[in-house]
């Protein structure tokens, strides 16, 4: 289908996928509104043996091919240092952070207000409404302040080639996507967060980090309509859902497509770098690819994404 990726085609899409208005002129929310009462007390029900497991990286203070901005973190108070304790008689520790939190390394949650198309944020925003001030007046993170949390699935790409991981000359089709479904017995519906593994977590664990020059996998841009006929609440990756390198098109004012399309035009939020490695191992040793996804925004006013720890439980 990479023939069909022209820009005449990414514009009808562009038209074909937004949710502009489809929850009032004034919603911030996005996709985030398809995560009922009902849909998430339905995946709350899937927990059985209460098996925990995290998707996020541990945050690096160490630079890095794919980490020009680590994490700032050092303490205030130390063990080693008690004697600088500010209250005599109570002993204690305490740090700093700083994070940078969107890029290649950093496990995040991206906020509608971080992208925009031809000045316009998702339900048609402007750019202006994110300030140098106090950044996003419309669209931030806040739309998250409640918690994310309902049915996750893992769609496991590498699995279905066969391989550890995919490289970004070959992005994932529509039909592979059908096939990952269709593999794990079960189908991506309304509300859902989707993962989408494309092996990059387990190739950074066994050959370290790439830089990002050498392409990152991820979604081809024939896979948009998909997604908005899926009605996914919340896409996630352990690259960044987009495909960077010779498999995808390079297409005029498209530079980063699946950002582009499903945060300004769906209102899908993005998990971008998440560490899928021991949720790919614990779903395949039950060969059950469902279970319930929460994720904590931090309640940052004006906030473009924040660093997230998304925890699946089965």
């Amino acid at each position: 289908m990479a023939e069909e990726a022209t820009e005449a085609w990414m514009e009808q899409t562009w038209v074909q996928v937004k949710n502009w208005g489809r929850w009032g002129e004034d919603d911030e929310r996005g996709a985030l509104n398809l995560i009922t009462p009902e849909r998430r007390a339905a995946a709350a029900a899937l927990i059985e043996s209460g098996q925990a497991v995290s998707c996020a990286f541990d945050l690096s203070s160490e630079p890095g091919p794919d980490n020009p901005f680590p994490a700032q973190h050092h303490m205030l108070l130390a063990g080693d240092a008690a004697h600088h304790n500010p209250l005599p008689g109570f002993e204690q520790t305490t740090d700093w952070l700083g994070i940078a939190c969107h890029g290649f390394a950093v496990s995040h949650l991206d906020a509608l207000c971080h992208v925009f198309v031809r000045g316009q944020m998702y339900n048609g925003f402007p750019a202006s409404a994110v300030k140098s001030s106090v950044g996003g007046e419309r669209n931030s993170v806040m739309a998250g302040a409640g918690g994310i949390s309902g049915r996750g699935v893992l769609l496991d790409i590498p699995r279905l080639r066969g391989v550890d991981w995919i490289e970004s000359s070959e992005p994932v089709m529509p039909a592979e996507l059908d096939e990952a479904e269709a593999a794990a017995g079960m189908a991506v519906g309304p509300g859902d967060i989707c993962l989408i593994a494309t092996g990059r977590a387990r190739r950074r664990l066994m050959e370290g980090p790439q830089p990002m020059t050498a392409g990152i996998a991820g979604l081809h841009v024939t896979t948009l309509p998909w997604i908005r006929e899926r009605d996914v609440a919340v896409l996630g990756s352990d690259g960044v859902s987009d495909n960077f390198g010779p498999g995808s098109p390079m297409i005029e004012g498209w530079p980063s497509p699946i950002h582009q399309q499903c945060l300004a035009g769906m209102g899908v939020h993005l998990l971008d770098n998440l560490d899928l490695v021991g949720l790919a191992d614990v779903c395949a040793a039950h060969n059950r690819w469902e279970f319930f996804l929460t994720v904590a925004p931090l309640r940052l006013p004006g906030g473009t994404g924040c660093a997230v720890n998304p925890i699946a439980v089965f």
